[in-house]
């Protein structure tokens, strides 16, 4: 897919404070992919966010001699420290074996759950659709099942009173998302200019020293790497620093279906 980024918009700020949750199969997912965005909205909207990491991450290593009861403490006390450096103090871990992740009924429950008790604004996930991301990465099946479990968890079981009654059970009423964004998406509808922000988000991404190291492993690894790409994305919108995100709107009157794929097709041919 060819993507017109030129039609992409910029996020808007919105003027008053909100709540927003962040799921991801990962430890470091966050911060690799939406960190800059999450610390300019905390800094510069009031926001409050929720993380949702849902794996255990104790299959990040492929040391033989590693315990994965150590790698997955370690990996859980990375994740708060990197939270803390953006202005997130709220981190739920679900648990769920690293690597063999499914997209269950079980674990849309726990992310419906979440969803229904911190009643978010927007909603941050991975896009389940993406498997072929640019031309030298297949994206990790645990993103897709993170994904999926989180878009269905909004919608529709999120707002939708008789699924999970085990839920209303525990107190947990029905809450509607306003927006769904999805991140690592070869679909962008939108993007955010984080170049405010890219120090936090690097400084963020350094507490992760068991995946992407420390001093030059980082400097000249993973940070000039997401560094470079940051602004490659920028440099596509005109901005000195960006991430990408599909954003669907469900607080809005939907427009409909004719006026968006004539508005597709001009940019197709433009394109062209």
């Amino acid at each position: 897919m060819t993507i017109d980024y030129k039609a992409l918009q910029a996020i808007p700020q919105r003027e008053e404070p909100y709540h927003i949750v962040v799921t991801a199969a990962h430890h470091d997912d966050i911060e690799f992919g939406v960190a800059g965005s999450v610390a300019r909205w905390i800094r510069e909207e009031g926001a409050t966010v929720t993380y949702i990491i849902i794996t255990d991450g104790g299959a990040g290593s492929n040391e033989p001699d590693i315990r994965r009861e150590q790698l997955v403490e370690r990996r859980y006390q990375e994740q708060l420290e990197a939270a803390a450096r953006v202005g997130v103090d709220d981190v739920r871990f679900l648990g769920y074996p690293d690597g063999q992740l499914e997209a269950t009924l079980d674990l849309r429950r726990d992310i419906t759950r979440v969803i229904r008790e911190t009643k978010p604004y927007r909603v941050v996930c991975q896009d389940p659709t993406a498997i072929f991301v640019h031309r030298g990465y297949v994206n990790h099946p645990d993103h897709r099942a993170a994904g999926e479990a989180s878009v269905y968890a909004v919608f529709p079981s999120a707002e939708t009173r008789p699924i999970f009654p085990e839920l209303l059970a525990e107190g947990f009423e029905p809450h509607k998302v306003g927006e769904l964004y999805l991140n690592l998406t070869q679909s962008p509808t939108h993007f955010h200019d984080i170049s405010s922000t890219i120090d936090l988000k690097m400084a963020a991404l350094s507490a992760h020293v068991s995946q992407i190291g420390a001093g030059e492993d980082f400097e000249n690894g993973a940070k000039k790497w997401l560094t470079q790409g940051n602004r490659d994305g920028g440099a596509m919108v005109g901005v000195e620093f960006a991430e990408y995100f599909r954003v669907l709107k469900f607080d809005e009157e939907r427009e409909s279906w004719y006026k968006e794929e004539m508005e597709r097709r001009e940019r197709e041919m433009a394109l062209k």
